[in-house]
């Protein structure tokens, strides 16, 4: 897919700094990095969202994402934690149209968070959550 700076990047045609590549994924560096270490876990088949992979896929992505959780703990970077983080949609915040899984090191005080809006912390009824567990529950495949 020509307009797609991950495809690109897949294919040799934009530079990146690489960490890891085999057939169905490749890992490189963030170039907008929350924290240093901050690393991107990319299908090299072009889907714009999660559901568009195969299951086998996405397996892959995480056990990658897993590798990188681990390294990034042992590289002497800092990283007391680790977040995973997948925008799957334009108003989930994606910002490049192709499936990718940040894996981003944290630590105490790196001044960023996940925020959440006040409804957040009202609790949902019973009867709600249960109505929406079986709207999605009929979908399940």
């Amino acid at each position: 897919m020509s307009d797609c700076i991950f495809c690109e990047i897949i294919a040799g045609l934009s530079p990146a700094n690489f960490i890891y590549q085999d057939g169905f994924c490749v890992v490189f560096m963030d170039i907008h990095p929350v924290n240093p270490g901050h690393a991107l876990v990319v299908p090299r088949q072009h889907a714009v969202l999660l559901p568009e992979l195969d299951t086998a896929t996405v397996g892959h992505l995480l056990k990658i994402a897993q590798q990188v959780d681990n390294a990034l703990r042992h590289s002497g970077l800092r990283s007391e934690g680790v977040n995973l983080f997948l925008a799957d949609g334009r108003s989930a915040g994606q910002d490049v149209m192709h499936v990718h899984l940040h894996v981003i090191p944290r630590f105490d005080g790196d001044g960023h968070h996940l925020r959440f809006s006040p409804s957040y912390h009202t609790p949902a009824s019973t009867s709600e959550l249960g109505q929406n567990a079986e709207m999605i529950r009929k979908q399940m495949k």
